[in-house]
């Protein structure tokens, strides 16, 4: 496979390719040529960095044509003459958002403040698959194998982690560095399309990203390996190599079962680029893959035997909702319209300019169909795999706008990186990362003391039913339920918080864990601050 060519696009003749970066088509077409900007290469001289069979020989020179004097100083920086991006400023800006991304997310687990049981699910997931077993994660449900619930497969990939460091924060770690890796693939990919001192810049706009923030939030998800793959599927596709841009879409379908159709559109777009074959087969591939997946391979795994997610799309609480309602309803609320705006704004919508935008249309499409609120806005982790699509998709835009026609295009093109820069500070004054400036983000309140008087009071190796508030912290060394979906398994704890809306009205902590589990008894071991620890009482 020939090296990526460098900026400016390809200085091949390949007529017909209809993938709207090789410029002497035109000039085939029998088309008067526009005029050669300076990012591009010289129609004289090879793209840089490109070998093998797809290097350009040099054209023969005229009798009378003037050869450019070698002894002249070229401008351009020697690492963007070469088709080579220095790696080290990259790092150093990779290292210090993972350093802001983990610190984040430690002190939020440290609050006993996570927003979801899924923490502990992963938790229990990878355990489960360092012990070389099967993925049960009974917080979903005793003995409920998780792979009949999200096909999520690739997961196992975070055991050699975890094997090092067996706790919940491992993986907290590891999505830190994930989107992190994803930052330091998308900045040295724009530096590499725009030259400059663009990348930098993007960098850390790319970092500061709603979407990534948002997901830091959430704690730990699956999505967390999709990121970096898919910066560098869209990294392939802007340097026109075809064949790392397939392979590096396969494994997205083993990050999660909806990202098949994501595959299937990187399929979709190098047909669109004028990679035909390669991109029919791989279209047929990943959309193979969804199907394999949500109507084999999750059923079987599955205790009810389908893939519940469809509930979300056609089911309105207990009503079913018809098809013409579901897609008559994907635009029916401003939560949807607003994160539509907040997607492509970040980037001056410049993203639209590219064909790399069509790689948003799976996860929008379902997002925007669901009747779950959860699916629409800007919170939650599933804007994630949406930022490297935009943000290298605003890379191809401008680099598309610069030799536009139209003057006030161009003009704007230059202005893109420093509004969408401005953008990203602008915006992280109300996103997650603001809440480290601020001194009470590193004090422990009286919530976070009670839970850890609580963490002390269950014994290690103790089966445990519990709600939020414990469980991510229980999950490395307890067997953990979540509280009220373990029936028949009478734990040795109940643990739950008080002030959770759903336990407001209980007024005996003991009882209702009776009540929970009648063929035990239990009896009040702890109460601290709002959280109650109720024990099993051994029989006889």
């Amino acid at each position: 496979m020939g090296k990526a060519p460098g900026p400016g696009g390809d200085a091949r003749s390949r007529t017909g390719s209809g993938n709207g970066w090789s410029v002497p088509a035109q000039q085939a077409r029998g088309k008067a040529p526009r005029p050669r900007t300076d990012d591009e290469p010289r129609p004289e001289e090879p793209t840089p960095g490109a070998t093998g069979p797809d290097a350009t020989a040099p054209e023969a020179t005229a009798p009378d044509a003037t050869v450019p004097d070698a002894t002249v100083p070229d401008a351009t920086a020697p690492g963007e003459r070469s088709g080579r991006v220095p790696l080290r400023p990259y790092l150093i800006i990779g290292a210090v958002l993972c350093a802001l991304y983990f610190l984040y997310a430690y002190l939020q687990y440290a609050r006993f403040d996570s927003p979801s049981w899924d923490l502990g699910i992963f938790e229990q997931e990878v355990r489960a698959y360092a012990g070389f077993h099967a993925p049960v994660v009974d917080i979903k449900g005793p003995g409920y194998l998780i792979l009949g619930d999200h096909f999520s497969p690739a997961v196992a990939l975070l055991v050699p982690l975890y094997w090092i460091w067996p706790s919940a924060v491992a993986l907290l770690f590891a999505q830190a560095a994930l989107f992190a890796l994803s930052a330091v693939i998308v900045g040295r990919t724009v530096q590499q399309v725009l030259g400059g001192r663009h990348g930098p810049w993007v960098t850390v706009a790319y970092g500061l990203s709603w979407g990534l923030q948002e997901a830091v939030k959430s704690d730990f998800h699956e999505i967390a390996l999709a990121v970096p793959l898919i910066a560098l599927v869209c990294r392939a596709l802007l340097t026109e190599r075809w064949t790392a841009a397939v392979l590096w879409a396969l494994p997205l379908v083993l990050v999660k079962e909806d990202l098949g159709i994501t595959v299937a559109a990187v399929g979709l777009v190098l047909f669109v680029l004028g990679q035909r074959f390669q991109g029919t087969l791989l279209a047929i591939t990943g959309a193979c893959a969804f199907v394999l997946t949500v109507f084999v391979l999750i059923p079987a795994a599955s205790n009810a035997g389908g893939y519940d997610y469809w509930k979300k799309i056609d089911t309105d609480g207990q009503q079913h909702v018809s098809t013409l309602d579901v897609v008559l309803g994907a635009f029916d609320s401003s939560v949807k319209i607003e994160m539509l705006v907040f997607l492509f704004g970040i980037t001056a919508f410049m993203a639209l300019r590219s064909p790399l935008v069509l790689l948003v249309l799976p996860t929008l499409g379902w997002r925007l169909l669901s009747r779950d609120e959860n699916h629409w806005g800007m919170v939650w982790h599933y804007s994630a795999v949406l930022m490297p699509m935009v943000f290298l998709a605003m890379a191809d835009g401008i680099r598309r706008s610069r030799t536009s026609a139209r003057p006030w295009l161009a003009s704007f093109a230059g202005a893109v990186v420093p509004v969408t820069v401005g953008i990203a500070f602008a915006m992280t004054q109300h996103l997650p990362l603001r809440e480290l400036l601020r001194p009470e983000t590193y004090r422990a309140d009286a919530g976070t003391y009670a839970a850890r008087e609580a963490m002390a009071a269950i014994p290690v190796g103790a089966s445990v039913e519990t709600d939020i508030a414990l469980m991510a912290h229980l999950t490395a060394d307890r067997t953990v339920y979540w509280i009220g979906g373990a029936p028949g398994t009478a734990p040795d704890i109940v643990a739950f918080n008080l002030d959770a809306g759903w336990a407001s009205s209980i007024q005996d902590p003991a009882a209702y864990a009776t009540q929970l589990h009648p063929e035990a008894t239990y009896r009040l071991k702890l109460r601290t601050g709002s959280i109650v620890v109720v024990e099993r009482i051994p029989a006889g």
